[in-house]
Formats: structure tokens, C-alpha cells, sequence
């Protein structure tokens, strides 16, 4: 009997090994560092001798964390939702509506999306105060559709050329307007790529720093991200290790949770789009 298959499936569940290693040590070592105090976050531990909570108790005694998580929840929702319904619309003309400069405008839209933050944030910034959203959600909201925006409409434009275009014309002969082809015909076959998209959108959102950082001024109004930085101990050069890994755990575990719950939704988009319709 041949070795060679032994070798290459050994060689594979291996790699799978280290990939998986790779990816989740870190959290785990985050999770057992959160629930040390004192001396013993300095000591390297691999597994959890002790059960102690107290720094989640003070991440959310010593300070609005939890106030901060609803805010990150809240502007996430909102980014996510307006970024499916404008990218839909969007993508049903972009890409079954025929138009003078359509390619352009939909390389444009992808251009948007290369630009570094920093590179807008000084004109975001005077928009943002100009419309009086500074300091508020609604502006963090709409700064954040400027990075989801394109991308949901460049992926969700891919997903939408696929569909059979019988389906489309079946539905004009019997007198469907163009916003019942795309809410009754095209939303339920476009699920898997709208779960997909909608939750890269969502992390997106929920990760972001440098907007927030700017757009914020109060602890009440800011996200998890910037809550997490400005984490500050006793004293000037002390920083709590013990909250701050509490807090990265606390904000990691939604993220997961989603991605096992939609994770076939998920599969199911990411591969469609390389299958021809």
C-alpha cells in the first residue's frame, strides 16, 4: 500500500492544525489573561487555574463600557442596513440597466474605496462639523459609509450580473416595475451574498478607530474600539493589562458568534460568485 495518500492527508490536517493554532492562541491567551489580577498577569500561563472575574466586573463599574458597546452595536446596525439597501438598489442598475458611463461609475465607486482614512479624514472631519453631526452617532454612521458603501455595491453588482436575466424578463412581461424585480424576484436569491457583505460591513464598522477617535469627544458617545484605547490605570504610565484584555474578549465574542451563526449563509456567498448562472 502506498504511503503517499498517508503523507499528504497527514501533511494536510497538519497545516490545518497550525492555521487553526495561528488564529485562535491568540484569543485564548486574551481570554486567560483576562481573568488574572495583579502579579499574575506577568506569569505565562497556557491554561486558566483560576476563575476570576473581577476585571469584566471593573471594566463595566469603572467606566460606561457598556454604554459603549450599544453605541458600536447601534452605528454598525445602521451602516449595515443603509449599506444593503442603497448597495441592492445600486447594484440592480449597475448591473441589468444599460447606461452611458456605467463601467466608469463603477470603477469610481471601487476607487473610493482604495483611499486610506487619514487621506479623508481632514474633509470628513469639516463635513461632519458643517452638518452638526460632530460628537454624535449618526455622524459616525454616515463617515463609516464611505469605506462600506463601495464595497458592498462593487461586491453585491458581482452577485446581481449572475442571475439569469429570464427571471427578469418573465417578470416585465407580466408588469413587475423595476422595485418588485428586485424586492420579490432578486432579495431572495441574493441572501448569501447580502449575509456575506452585510457582516464584512458590520466588522468593518464595529473595528473601526480612526473616525471614531475623531468624530467623538465624550465617553457616552464613543464606540468600543476608542474605549478600549483609552483604558488608563492609577497612575500616568500604568495601563490595566487585565481590563484591557477583558475588554478585547468582550468586543471579540459578538464577531464570532455571528460568523458561526450565519457561517453557511456565508460560505454559500463567497462561493456563488465564482459560479456562472
Amino acid at each position: 500500500m502506498s504511503r503517499a495518500p498517508v503523507l499528504r492527508a497527514f501533511g494536510f490536517y497538519l497545516a490545518v492544525l497550525a492555521i487553526v493554532l495561528y488564529a485562535v492562541f491568540p484569543f485564548y491567551y486574551a481570554f486567560i489573561t483576562s481573568l488574572k489580577t495583579g502579579s499574575a498577569l506577568f506569569r505565562v500561563d497556557y491554561f486558566p487555574f483560576s476563575w476570576d472575574w473581577q476585571n469584566y466586573l471593573a471594566l463595566f463599574q469603572q467606566q460606561p463600557f457598556g454604554r459603549n458597546i450599544l453605541n458600536s452595536i447601534a452605528v454598525a446596525v445602521v451602516v449595515v442596513l443603509t449599506s444593503l439597501l442603497v448597495g441592492t438598489l445600486a447594484a440592480y442598475a449597475l448591473s441589468r440597466m444599460a447606461f452611458r458611463g456605467r463601467r466608469l461609475l463603477l470603477v469610481t465607486i471601487l476607487a473610493v474605496s482604495m483611499f486610506p482614512q487619514v487621506a479623508v479624514l481632514s474633509g470628513m472631519f469639516e463635513l461632519i462639523r458643517a452638518l452638526g453631526l460632530y460628537n454624535n452617532l449618526s455622524g459616525l454612521a454616515f463617515a463609516y459609509l464611505i469605506f462600506t458603501l463601495p464595497f458592498t455595491v462593487w461586491v453585491l453588482t458581482t452577485f446581481m450580473r449572475e442571475l439569469p436575466k429570464e427571471l427578469e424578463e418573465a417578470a416585465i412581461i407580466d408588469g413587475a416595475t423595476p422595485w418588485t424585480i428586485v424586492t420579490r424576484i432578486f432579495l431572495p436569491l441574493l441572501w448569501p451574498a447580502m449575509v456575506t457583505t452585510g457582516l464584512l460591513a458590520f466588522i468593518q464598522a464595529w473595528n473601526e478607530f480612526l473616525f471614531a477617535l475623531t468624530f467623538t469627544l465624550t465617553d457616552v458617545q464613543r464606540t468600543v474600539p476608542v474605549a478600549i484605547a483609552l483604558i488608563s490605570g492609577g497612575s500616568r504610565y500604568e495601563l490595566p493589562w487585565g481590563n484591557v484584555m477583558a475588554a478585547s474578549v468582550v468586543v471579540t465574542v459578538p464577531v464570532i458568534a455571528l460568523v458561526l451563526i450565519f457561517q453557511r449563509r456565508i460560505v454559500a456567498g463567497l462561493t456563488a460568485g465564482a459560479l456562472k448562472g
